[in-house]
């Protein structure tokens, strides 16, 4: 295809999926204040997903139109843009106005059309991001992965009984008579979806044990944003299954971990910033071991000395709050300094290693007064620390002397 039907073709979707998150989110807003039963993710997840996937397609597809992982996002943006408005129609057809014109039909195709949604997600994950396969053999992955989700779809679609999104609808396309058929096609083919899935989880590894250089800092950004969508699932499925519902700050997090999926990816594939990856990683790392620190500290202090002063259930006193707080404040900087080095020794050695070597050369500067043991010092350590291709140093003459400035060269290191 030329440009032009590639540009087309891309905008076309990418309207597409604009246009159906956009009817869903007007269809949540009118049904806003009907009771919905209990489902993973706040309202308007998928539409926001399908949003910022859907964009982020269309500019990899634009711009890198042989590489499928844009097509694949559009797919799956245009699979979640569905599922959107199909869910938000359904609770306000079904639930909030029952017997709107289509309402049962559009409940029927939210309850089946995630599988392909995801599925073109894990087929994604398995070419990212060249858009090749790790090799030949990985091909039936792929066909597990497409195959498995389009059964699934299939099974659940034609199961009779009630839907799953919506019990109090029976499935208006449902075959009866071969309801056990229908549960075991569902069942083949999440399991066939299941293993590709983790199959695709475990060729991300793989190659980013494989990558040095570029590639590696690309992988870096989809298994930074994969990590935090997992650790975000499983904060809120542990939630809800202890509590029976999931915090707003939770529910955020889980739509803000899930949609940066997509804007890492594209992001590794347009190649812009690639190397800031290394830092957020770090700060991710440095903060999210110190939040955990300090709250335990602030819990600690306050349930201690709301025992001792308060009696236990009792409410804790101001002054035994106010002196965990300040605590708190207290141990931050300390703690973020030791945290901060413990990460650098474990994750980034490098930088941990250029520090020390730093502070032992300007420990001995201070008693260093030979000139030219200096200046071999100084271009040692520039050539430990940030390893150039070559370096000098050039002295400036003094006024006193004349003669030729003196020079130091390291020699040329091969990259």
């Amino acid at each position: 295809m030329n440009q032009r039907a590639v540009t087309w073709i891309a905008s076309t979707l990418l309207a597409l999926s604009l246009l159906l998150s956009a009817l869903g989110i007007v269809f949540l807003v009118l049904s806003a204040s009907t009771p919905i039963p209990p489902r993973f993710g706040p309202r308007g997840a998928d539409a926001i997903f399908a949003v910022t996937a859907a964009t982020v397609g269309a500019v990899i597809a634009m711009r890198r139109p042989h590489n499928p992982v844009g097509w694949l996002f559009l797919a799956a943006g245009l699979g979640y843009a569905v599922a959107a408005f199909a869910y938000e129609y359904a609770v306000f057809g079904v639930l909030a106005h029952p017997g709107s014109v289509l309402g049962l039909e559009a409940a029927w195709v939210a309850n089946w059309i995630w599988p392909p949604a995801l599925g073109a997600l894990t087929c994604m994950v398995l070419v990212f991001p060249d858009g090749r396969l790790l090799s030949p053999r990985w091909r039936p992955i792929v066909w597990a992965a497409g195959i498995g989700s389009a059964t699934a779809a299939a099974g659940i679609a034609l199961s009779p009984g009630p839907l799953d999104e919506f019990a109090v609808v029976p499935n208006p396309f449902g075959l009866e008579d071969a309801g056990q058929v229908a549960e075991l096609v569902t069942v083949a083919g999440m399991l066939a979806f299941g293993l590709a899935l983790l199959a695709a989880g475990a060729s991300l590894v793989m190659r980013l044990r494989r990558a040095r250089g570029e590639r590696r800092q690309q992988l870096k950004w989809l298994a930074y944003a994969a990590a935090l969508a997992a650790a975000a699932a499983v904060g809120s499925i542990v939630s809800f299954l202890l509590f029976g519902t999931t915090p707003w700050v939770l529910a955020v997090l889980v739509v803000v971990a899930f949609d940066a999926i997509p804007v890492a990816a594209g992001i590794a594939i347009l190649k812009y910033r690639l190397y800031d990856i290394d830092r957020i990683i770090n700060r991710t790392l440095v903060y999210g071991l110190l939040t955990a620190l300090l709250a335990a500290v602030y819990a600690g202090v306050v349930l201690t000395l709301g025992q001792l002063f308060g009696g236990i259930g009792a409410e804790p006193p101001s002054w035994a709050v106010a002196g965990a707080t300040l605590a708190v404040a207290a141990l931050f900087q300390p703690a973020r300094r030791r945290i901060q080095a413990v990460v650098d020794r474990r994750f980034n050695r490098r930088r941990y290693d250029a520090a020390k070597t730093i502070d032992a050369f300007s420990t001995r500067l201070r008693d260093e007064v030979d000139l030219d043991t200096l200046s071999a010092e100084l271009l040692g350590v520039v050539d430990q620390t940030m390893q150039p291709t070559s370096a000098s140093l050039w002295l400036r003459p003094s006024l006193e002397r004349s003669g030729e400035p003196r020079t130091g060269q390291l020699p040329t290191r091969q990259t």
